[in-house]
């Protein structure tokens, strides 16, 4: 129990830490990030662009991705935030101008990491170089969702594993249904 209680605690502290650095680039950039991010345009972007330009190998990334990132939202959106009811950050620790945005629905876990992961995920294990390209933002868009208050480090961390192990299920998908299906 003590160690549950510890984590808690590093967890709003962090949490803390993290929404009050305030480095410049910061307010520039990760609100460009968030923008992105919302509603997946970000990844549906890039499944768009590895589609077209990527011949078979960017169409298989972009079908994987996008077929990831859906069983992503799906676990983490419609099942986990309903069994996990996890209140956000306090208002009070969060700057006002990043209040208007913060959703309504449980902080745990992080929707929007789950999908970035999981596309990230699924499109590296097809096209290792786009993967690395989808990375970087993944990786932003797992910051941005801490700084700007809208959930705690493990909410990030949830949805991270969330999002790798639809990425893994999607991936070993056609596998196994082969292989039960003969």
């Amino acid at each position: 129990m003590r160690r549950v209680v510890d984590l808690r605690e590093m967890d709003r502290r962090l949490a803390r830490r993290a929404i009050s650095w305030n480095a410049p680039w910061t307010r520039r950039v990760l609100p460009a990030v968030e923008e992105a991010a919302e509603h997946t345009k970000l990844w549906c972007a890039a499944a768009v662009v590895m589609a077209a330009a990527g011949g078979w190998r960017g169409r298989v990334a972009a079908a994987v991705g996008t077929g990831a990132m859906t069983v992503a939202q799906v676990l983490s959106n419609a099942v986990a935030k309903q069994l996990c009811s996890r209140h956000r950050p306090p208002e009070d620790w969060v700057p006002p101008e990043d209040l208007d945005d913060r959703p309504d629905s449980s902080s745990f876990p992080s929707g929007h990491t789950a999908a970035a992961c999981a596309f990230t995920g699924a499109v590296a294990s097809v096209w290792p170089a786009a993967g690395a390209a989808c990375a970087v933002p993944a990786v932003m868009v797992a910051v941005e969702r801490v700084h700007s208050g809208a959930h705690y480090p493990t909410d990030v961390a949830a949805g991270c594993a969330i999002g790798l192990a639809a990425a893994t299920l999607v991936r070993a998908a056609p596998r196994l249904l082969w292989r039960h299906a003969f």
